[in-house]
């Protein structure tokens, strides 16, 4: 048996894509993930590090390092850490060996990227750096073949770390085609002569993922959840890996990078119901139980809590019975500025996927609950702690109807948000818009479908009305009209960009000519003035009644009278 080893060295292209390794990367790593801005970074880096001179007169360039679990004795090498890169470079291999005019510099480039069997000495074909089994064979096909990178296939339908892979080849061709021959033979030896890689071996592969734990990738951070899914599946039996890896990657792929990472925060919130004190996966370790069980982690709490995530965040609950409505309210839910709020929502709709009424009924409450907290402006601690609370009581079962359920406004946050509603609403900048179209859509009986591509909100009344127009006629009072101007009852929807000129339109010219197209608005609130003969005190104070009334009656809320005089 082989003493286990750790050594690192560091090592010339040359002694790395040689017959000395046979790079693997194992089925639980990470897709492919770099970018044209990754790739073209590494290429204009070796282009400065080149110059105009000869390569053996340039000083050496670091490539960074690479994590590998590695017998001494053999060339097998599983690679933990520096996927990316080598891939990359196998990639820019492949297109400088196409772009080659001459047959003898093709078969030698080629050489770096496919160890030539041997008939022999008993060795087979085989490419130096095999991806996972997933990409493996495309990997082959579309870029290390003789030929291929000459022929890239669209990358419009490929999964993201195939397109990424043929986007990079892509962007290397358009970078390098026009380059003289004697520039690319140049490059391609500086880069096998002159530029390095720190190589860390490690035959123990426990040593391996502590070493990856602590390592970046170059130009792309390794994410918390790559560090995680080294070690819950690395933890797994080795006939497992792959089937768990496969049903990791496919979560990972349809929830895409970031949002596969923002599942994990919620997790931990779920878990930890508390504001994140330290590292995304120190606080995953210690206070999600199930992450010392993979097969069970991955069971019961990643993948339902997937799919209650891609439900929430592409309001597409799935049922026969309150499906429409459900996704109507995490619609609302969307156009908040925090996503404090999902962390519950995957909770309970995981918990209660059975039953799609009180999964209804919890949305409809939890949509009340979080345009509260927004409208009362609720800081993050304010907001964390109560979505904790939230949490334990959905963890235990409890009665979330209860007035005094961290689900249900108080009676005092229903008069503070009272006070706020009546308030000059227009200067909470990130609150106005949201809350419009949620009064839109209460006024127009839920039929408003909002797909602007530029929504604006404006003032019927003009901020700054001219001198002898009529606006002055209706509104004398400077007080009383600076009381107005920036209250919900002055406010409309708009389909396109603000028009200062237009805003101080008389009344009707500003009715036909700016909030409407051919008569008519998109937007209910918009519609309401647009039947308006006149817009005075009156008025407002009526529309203003009946806006709020509406919204008490959406979030039931008791908030008592509430004069003018309060307010100002």
């Amino acid at each position: 048996m082989t003493r286990d080893t750790i050594k690192a060295g560091e090592k010339a292209l040359v002694d790395v894509f040689c017959d000395k390794y046979l790079f693997r990367i194992p089925p639980y790593q990470r897709p492919y993930a770099w970018t044209t801005d990754e790739a073209g970074e590494l290429l204009d880096d070796l282009m400065t590090a080149l110059g105009d001179g000869q390569p053996s007169d340039q000083p050496p360039y670091f490539l960074g390092s690479i994590v590998l679990i590695k017998d001494p004795e053999l060339p097998d090498a599983d690679v933990v850490d520096g996927q990316q890169r080598l891939t990359t470079l196998t990639i820019l291999l492949a297109v400088l060996r196409d772009l080659a005019d001459d047959v003898e510099a093709r078969n030698d480039i080629d050489a770096f990227i496919r160890q030539k069997g041997h008939k022999f000495k008993g060795v087979e074909d085989k490419y130096r750096v095999s991806l996972r089994e997933r990409d493996a064979d495309f990997f082959q096909e579309a870029i290390q073949s003789i030929g291929a990178t000459a022929e890239l296939p669209d990358p419009h339908d490929l999964s993201d770390s195939r397109a990424n892979m043929v986007r990079n080849a892509s962007h290397f061709v358009a970078l390098l085609s026009d380059m003289p021959e004697q520039d690319r033979d140049r490059l391609m030896i500086y880069m096998i002569q002159r530029c390095f890689l720190v190589t860390v071996e490690a035959s123990d592969a426990a040593a391996a993922y502590r070493i990856f734990a602590v390592m970046n990738d170059r130009g792309l951070d390794l994410s918390p959840t790559d560090i995680l899914k080294a070690e819950i599946i690395g933890a797994l039996p080795v006939s497992e890996r792959v089937a768990y890896t496969d049903k990791w990657e496919t979560i990972e792929e349809e929830l895409r990078r970031d949002k596969f990472r923002d599942l994990f925060g919620h997790i931990r919130m779920i878990s930890r119901k508390q504001k994140m004190r330290g590292t995304l996966e120190a606080e995953f370790r210690q206070y999600v139980p199930a992450v010392r069980n993979p097969k069970q982690f991955i069971d019961t709490i990643l993948d339902p809590l997937a799919t209650a995530y891609l439900e929430v965040i592409n309001q597409d609950f799935q049922s026969a019975q309150y499906a429409e409505v459900i996704n109507r309210h995490l619609v609302h839910l969307s156009r908040l500025d925090n996503f404090d709020w999902e962390a519950p929502a995957i909770a309970f709709i995981a918990r209660h996927r059975k039953n799609p009424e009180a999964i209804r009924d919890f949305i409809v409450d939890l949509e009340r609950l979080a345009y509260g907290l927004f409208i009362l402006r609720a800081n993050i601690n304010e907001r964390i702690s109560r979505y904790g609370r939230l949490l334990s009581e959905i963890g235990e079962g409890a009665d979330l109807k209860a007035e005094d359920s961290p689900l249900q406004l108080s009676r005092a946050e229903q008069i503070d948000l009272g006070e706020k509603l009546h308030g000059s609403i227009y200067l909470v900048t990130r609150v106005r818009l949201p809350l419009l179209l949620r009064l839109d859509e209460a006024v127009s009986d839920k039929l408003a479908i909002y797909d602007h591509r530029i929504i604006t909100v404006e003032h019927v009344l003009p901020q700054r009305p001219g001198a002898e127009s009529q606006w002055l006629e209706w509104f004398p009072d400077e007080e009383e009209r600076a009381a107005w101007v920036h209250r919900l009852g002055n406010l409309v929807l708009l389909s396109r960009a603000k028009n200062s000129q237009a805003s101080n339109f008389k009344f009707d010219k500003k009715k036909s000519e700016y909030f409407a197209r051919k008569g008519t608005s998109t937007f209910a609130l918009t519609s309401q003035v647009l039947a308006e003969g006149q817009w005075t005190p009156d008025v407002l104070e009526r529309r203003q009644d009946e806006l709020i009334k509406r919204l008490c009656n959406v979030w039931r809320l008791d908030i008592g009278p509430i004069s003018l005089q309060e307010i100002a």
